[in-house]
């Protein structure tokens, strides 16, 4: 060989090792990026830390806080129905509940519909969740799948798998040890289990911090022998002082709670940590702050095994070289009453119950450190995820994808209000739907069970509710009847209107809500 043909042989060699390496690279940017959703059951954004809030400097939670730093924290997400089988159904089909069925506690999702997951895995995601489930039918869509058994329990959790799911319940799996420890694992070793060359939609959900509130030993001593802030409302006795509409779920219901568990563990339908607890030699303001502090302080120790376990997943994603292609979101189903208003519970068109924390890590995209105002709805999630899987949303889906939001490129027609609604009424809180924009917040407590499963038959008198989230960011004056709002209630009731068009949420079907409407609505 001449020195010339060496010299061109060389030169072709290095071209095509230049061309295969650049060619590796790009292939290597363009994969499709896997998506973990971690989410807890009640974790409402109170108890976070990254919020703010009287509890700030109490919770544990650096993990969340780590995720925070490292990626962008959601202001204002919102569930569109407060309450947990609802908001699953939701976060998967990317529905409203009018939309997929999934109204009350008491509903199913049909297989047969269609979730983000199946979507996802016709287009060569592999597709897991490992946890929560509660929405009665076996999952579909999932290429595996690890569910609890119905609400699940804290310890020793039943799960159920494709092989067990329809056999007796004696050949169920238990797995020793603590739920939200016992799900991280489970997800870990599924993710050992697939392959690198595919994407992957894992979601883990726990079900801390759902009421009963337990956590593990190594928490026992957190909280231990100091007092924990109170909010502001938590000596709110009467509907009279703010003038709402309704009782609302007080924290005496809860006292009651403990105190039939204490007389009777084994007949009470959950084990609370922490029994015997009494109030009844208590005057009642002593008596609901005895309760928010054992509540509270249950609650957060259950979301610091949490926090324990988001450190657990994302020291795995740092270890195995996932992290810098797995974009991980953290969020609750819904948001949770911490002794506001008195309140224990969700279900509610406030804040404390209407607002999902989110945070989302996508180091590619997602600018650390950051935060978005931008109001977002859980049937917007699917989108999202969609929208990252480079996959077409179908007709079918409600939501809108957020990625441009995320990367600051919030599209100019992007909403500026949220529609809500809770259909399972019952006296103490009653079915409704309302609106939330940047500054006000308008609902109208119907009061009507419209034959809704797990609804009272007993009826309230219908009512409306304004808020001034600028001036009242706790919602503690209702304003409906301030005549200085006069126009700006009128303009939202408009807006509303235009809402439950666009959504299908007309109430046609109900003749007994077009007569309120006829009588109430101006």
């Amino acid at each position: 060989m001449s020195k010339f043909q060496l010299k061109t042989s060389l030169y072709f060699i290095c071209l095509l090792t230049a061309f295969s390496c650049s060619t590796s690279k790009k292939e290597k940017e363009l994969k499709k990026p896997n998506i973990l959703f971690i989410m807890s059951d009640d974790h409402t954004s109170q108890a976070w830390g990254v919020y703010g809030g009287v509890l700030k400097d109490y919770v544990h939670a650096p993990n969340i806080s780590r995720l925070a730093d490292e990626g962008m924290v959601l202001n204002n997400a919102y569930c569109t129905n407060s309450i947990c089988v609802p908001s699953r159904a939701a976060i998967l089909t990317g529905q409203y509940s009018n939309k997929n069925g999934v109204y009350t506690l008491s509903d199913a999702l049909s297989p047969d519909s269609l979730n983000i997951a199946k979507l996802l895995s016709k287009n060569g995601y592999q597709s897991a969740i490992i946890g929560k489930w509660h929405l009665k039918n076996e999952p579909t869509g999932f290429d595996y799948y690890n569910v609890l058994h119905d609400q699940g329990r804290y310890w020793d959790p039943i799960l159920r798998t494709t092989e067990n799911f329809h056999k007796a319940p004696k050949e169920w799996d238990v797995h020793k040890g603590f739920s939200t420890d016992v799900i991280t694992d489970l997800s870990l070793q599924w993710l050992d289990t697939i392959s690198r060359d595919e994407p992957f939609l894992l979601m883990t959900h726990f079900k801390a911090t759902h009421e009963p509130f337990d956590f593990p030993e190594r928490y026992n001593d957190l909280y231990k022998d100091i007092d924990i802030p109170e909010p502001e409302s938590l000596l709110d006795f009467s509907a009279n002082t703010t003038g709402r509409s309704f009782i609302g779920q007080q924290l005496e219901n809860l006292s009651w709670r403990y105190e039939q568990a204490s007389n009777d563990p084994n007949k009470w339908w959950c084990k609370y940590p922490g029994l015997p607890f009494y109030t009844n030699d208590l005057d009642s303001i002593t008596a609901r702050k005895a309760v928010y502090q054992k509540f509270v302080k249950d609650f957060m120790r259950s979301g610091a095994a949490i926090d324990d376990n988001i450190g657990k997943i994302l020291n795995y994603l740092e270890s195995s070289g996932l992290a810098e292609n797995t974009i991980v979101i953290y969020t609750a189903d819904q948001g949770y009453f911490l002794g506001e208003h008195g309140f224990f519970d969700k279900r509610l068109i406030y804040d404390e119950s209407l607002r999902m924390p989110f945070v989302i890590r996508y180091p590619k995209e997602i600018q650390a450190g950051k935060r978005l105002d931008d109001i977002i709805l859980n049937i917007d999630f699917p989108a999202l995820f969609a929208d990252y899987a480079g996959v077409d949303l179908p007709a079918s889906m409600q939501g809108i994808s957020f990625r441009k939001n995320l990367k600051g490129q919030t599209p100019k027609d992007w909403r500026t209000s949220a529609y809500y609604r809770y259909w399972q009424h019952y006296p103490v809180r009653p079915g409704h739907f309302g609106i939330r924009n940047a500054h006000y917040k308008l609902a109208f407590f119907y009061g009507q069970s419209l034959d809704m499963t797990g609804s009272s038959k007993e009826t309230t008198a219908p009512a409306w509710e304004f808020y001034d989230m600028d001036k009242d960011p706790k919602e503690n004056y209702n304003a409906f009847n301030d005549p200085a709002y006069m126009e700006i209630i009128k303009e939202m009731k408009i807006e509303l209107q235009k809402q439950r068009e666009i959504f299908g949420d007309t109430d046609s079907q109900y003749p007994e809500m077009q007569n309120l409407f006829k009588s109430s609505w101006n």
